[in-house]
């Protein structure tokens, strides 16, 4: 997997804006940039996932954060900070398309109410693996001119842009916490990229094939590793915390059902839903009236060990009704 001088000049000319024809280098990445975070805003409050899919194919974000990873392994702090620069400002210019695009959306774009905002608010540690097989992905079709033709496939699996429209329009709509949510998930995303990129990168010989074709490359300090791992572990610590939130989540629903379904089943019910909304378990019934008694279920609930849980119970009555026109 070693790669050559050649590799050098393609790699840094690919991915260091600044290099080349800055001027072009610049406008187009900024232009795909608006377009992919109006696509994916768009396609975000259209609960589109094709659309999505599409804002993720045009996003030319991943560039200067595999950028990042460059430069450090070559050690060239200019471009780490023009890299590091251009991800924050690409990113806040994504998050104020969103919330812009959120304005004259009439209703709020929640979780509640779209999976593909749902599908963005609560990362887990799955995730951060998912994230670090895909960075590792793109870092080696990066060195392999060979195998370039699965990044395309690197921008889809790796989510970038989207969270980052999520960021907007859940903020416009209300909900910092699912905003926070959704940023986690970029991050997450950005730290593995960084990582996976800076390993594969020292073993491929980056540093020793830049030496050889002639590019100033400075010395690589241990604090510059530290941070890149420690923001991994930065990241890896929320992602804990919620995995461990949705597990017991899980649990806790997975012990409500059958009790909800016998105490549903007997009243000549159907449970359509369950849930937990923060602490709350939602339990959506339907059936026709008699409408069954509630005391029961929270005796049962409380018997199956469930005393401590506060319960929104909806109860959905059918039936009809011929309304005649005059």
């Amino acid at each position: 997997m070693a790669v050559t001088a050649e590799d050098i000049d393609r790699i840094t000319g690919r991915l260091f804006l600044t290099l080349g024809d800055r001027f072009r280098n610049l406008t187009a990445f900024w232009v795909l940039l608006v377009l992919a975070g109006i696509i994916a805003s768009a396609g975000v409050v259209a609960d589109s996932t094709a659309t999505v899919i599409g804002a993720m194919i045009v996003a030319p974000l991943m560039t200067p954060i595999l950028g990042t990873a460059v430069a450090v392994v070559l050690a060239d702090r200019r471009q780490l900070v023009v890299n590091i620069l251009t991800v924050l400002g690409a990113s806040l210019a994504v998050v104020v398309i969103g919330y812009l695009v959120g304005l004259v959306v009439l209703t709020d774009v929640v979780a509640a109410t779209n999976s593909q905002v749902s599908g963005r608010v609560s990362p887990r540690l799955i995730d951060l693996l998912a994230a670090i097989a895909t960075g590792m992905v793109g870092a080696f079709a990066l060195v392999r001119s060979d195998v370039s033709d699965t990044l395309p496939g690197v921008a889809i699996a790796i989510s970038l842009v989207p969270p980052l429209a999520v960021v907007g329009l859940t903020l416009e709509s209300g909900a910092p916490g699912e905003a926070v949510g959704a940023l986690l998930l970029f991050g997450t995303n950005v730290a593995a990229i960084i990582a996976t990129g800076t390993l594969v990168m020292l073993l491929a010989g980056v540093r020793q094939a830049a030496m050889e074709a002639g590019v100033a490359v400075a010395r690589l300090g241990g604090r510059s590793l530290v941070a890149v791992a420690v923001s991994l572990v930065l990241v890896a610590v929320p992602l804990g915390i919620g995995s461990f939130k949705v597990i017991q989540e899980q649990r806790l629903v997975a012990a409500a059902e059958p009790v909800a379904d016998a105490w549903a089943e007997e009243a000549g019910w159907q449970v359509s839903q369950i849930s937990l909304q923060g602490s709350t378990l939602q339990i959506v019934v339907i059936g026709d009236p008699p409408r069954p008694g509630t005391d029961q279920l929270r005796e049962a609930l409380d018997a199956a060990r469930l005393a401590g849980v506060d319960v929104e119970l909806t109860l959905v009555v059918g039936g009809s009704q011929r309304l005649d026109g005059e």
